[in-house]
């Protein structure tokens, strides 16, 4: 009976038309996310002057979604695996988007707040899930860059906004968008129609016509035999608890360090999405000044994030993921000394690419790091470890403005988590990297797929 190990079929596999479909959703959902985190930047000064609120409890409802988002990537990261990652996404576009066009109903600071904690949960909860989505399909020769062009829907988000919200908010409202933020509800029957359930969640359910029909997908040349049977590795198979999976065969000390380096990666990306701005103005630039900065912080993350994938699927991405925390660290420190506006302009766009850049690398590490079965739990812990450090990186920034401390001393403190991050990384046992590992009693796809070729 032929042994199919779904694992290695999908690390072999050529990018094809099933490939594009995974990333089109992941794309697509991830630009409606980020549409949802970056909504409220849009619209406050208009929430606070229509609701009549302070800027620390605006502060507040800006940041009340990062709770939501933190418990989300958790609880559903870990779901996913136990429900499946259609049905887990499905419900989190469902969350994110209803409660984010709910908060364009609100009238008070409270229940704005509340609004966004609830959307929180699905923009938080989709993330880990649509990663371990891609990793899981993504043809192991070129899954970072894939990983990483699925979260380019992050930026894309945010560009939408932009574009969209002066324009909206003048002529309707700020409530407008907020509204605009539920048409992605119209997308969740298709999603659930087209897109692919994880190999492992089908054969634990037995779901073997779902099987064969995505295994014909990834390889198409494949001629399967009516009891060819589809496994995972060994050591990927899990039970109905996969939490404890992440410190089992001895990933459990890695697992804590991968936590420790999203808390340090989400620690540097929201204290500098936060205060960059501000920490520029006091440097002594003008308001425009200062948002360029802000412009090539988001170009350098763009590019960083492409160039990091690049260089992770052509090197050992644990020691690429290593470097671009140091950069992060020794160009953040450089900030608050570098005094010629045109080696700051360059530095900024390094800042950005080494610290949003690094971020997205993580998630691509983490996505190749756990099994397959228990991948959503694995970068949902993850992320969800790391966004007490998006919590904890504005707060302690503001502190350590409040105190008017020089400003190069403000930028060595957000580096000082590039340090940790490195550290955290170096400590990772990368040869229980998954994608590493194959089951050579199976008989795999790609060698019956090239059989059949020469056939």
């Amino acid at each position: 009976m032929d042994r199919i190990d779904v694992h290695q079929l999908a690390d072999e596999a050529r990018f094809n038309g099933f490939h594009g479909l995974v990333l089109f959703w992941g794309l697509l959902i991830l630009t409606f996310d980020g549409y949802d985190l970056a909504v409220v930047g849009a619209a406050l000064p208009s929430i606070m002057k229509d609701m009549g609120v302070s800027a620390g409890s605006a502060g507040f409802m800006a940041s009340s979604a990062l709770f939501g988002m933190m418990f989300g990537a958790i609880v559903f990261g870990t779901l996913a695996d136990t429900i499946g990652r259609v049905l887990t996404i499905s419900i989190c576009v469902a969350l994110f988007s209803i409660f984010t066009a709910a908060a364009g109903l609100t009238s008070d600071p409270v229940t704005f707040s509340v609004m966004r904690v609830l959307a929180g949960l699905g923009i938080g909860g989709v993330l880990p899930v649509v990663t371990a989505q891609m990793a899981e399909f993504s043809p192991l020769k070129i899954r970072a860059r894939l990983i990483v062009l699925v979260f380019m829907g992050y930026s894309l988000g945010g560009i939408l906004v932009a574009l969209m919200g002066k324009q909206l908010i003048e002529m309707y409202g700020w409530q407008s968008v907020f509204f605009a933020a539920g048409l992605p509800l119209l997308l969740i029957p298709f999603i659930v129609k087209t897109m692919p359930e994880s190999m492992p969640f089908l054969i634990k359910k037995k779901r073997d016509a779902e099987l064969r029909s995505i295994a014909g997908k990834l390889a198409p040349n494949l001629r399967l035999q009516q009891g060819a049977q589809f496994v995972v590795p060994a050591g990927e198979k899990v039970d109905e608890t996969p939490i404890r999976h992440l410190f089992r065969d001895g990933r459990g000390f890695s697992t804590v360090m991968i936590w420790i380096a999203f808390f340090a990666a989400l620690f540097m990306v929201y204290a500098l999405s936060s205060w960059l701005t501000k920490l520029m103005a006091m440097a002594g630039y003008s308001l425009g000044s200062a948002l360029t900065f802000t412009l090539l912080y988001n170009l350098g993350a763009i590019v960083g994030s492409v160039f990091g994938a690049w260089l992770g699927d052509k090197f050992n991405i644990k020691y690429v993921l290593v470097a671009f925390y140091a950069l992060g660290a020794a160009s953040l420190a450089l900030m608050g000394y570098t005094k010629s506006t045109e080696l700051l302009f360059v530095v900024v766009f390094v800042v950005g690419a080494s610290t949003l850049g690094t971020g997205v690398l993580a998630y691509a590490y983490a996505g190749g790091f756990y099994p397959t079965a228990v991948r959503s739990t694995g970068v949902g812990f993850a992320g969800g470890v790391g966004r007490l450090g998006a919590i904890l990186g504005p707060i302690l920034i503001g502190g350590l403005v409040a105190l008017e401390l020089p400003l190069e001393q403000n930028f060595m403190a957000i580096g000082v988590a590039g340090l940790i991050g490195a550290f955290a990384v170096t400590m990772i046992n990368h040869g229980l990297f998954a994608s590493l590992h194959f089951d050579p009693a199976s008989e795999t796809v790609a060698l019956k797929a090239r059989a059949t070729a020469r056939d």
